[in-house]
């Protein structure tokens, strides 16, 4: 009963920490305008989620709707029923 106890874990490195900025942003941007920003967004707040020991949900759930609105809009496109696309 002798024995010790393990290091605690390394502080988080110095920094600015822009998981939620990200996230945020890649949500939003992934709904409403484009696709391919919203996965950007969700990378980059994957990567700083992972830098900063955080959860990586949000940049999980931008990657999900930036894929979705993409998808979405190419069978809008493809079925002709795009708004706003034979104007």
């Amino acid at each position: 009963m002798s024995t010790a106890y393990p290091p605690p874990p390394p502080p988080p490195p110095a920094g600015r920490d822009r998981t939620t900025l990200w996230g945020v942003l890649g949500i939003v941007t992934g709904l409403l305008c484009c696709g391919i920003l919203g996965i950007v967004f969700g990378w980059l707040s994957i990567r700083d989620a992972r830098r900063f020991r955080q959860s990586p949900v949000l940049g999980y759930v931008a990657i999900g709707l930036g894929v979705l609105n993409i998808v979405l809009s190419l069978i809008l496109q493809a079925t002709g029923n795009y708004p706003y696309w034979n104007r």
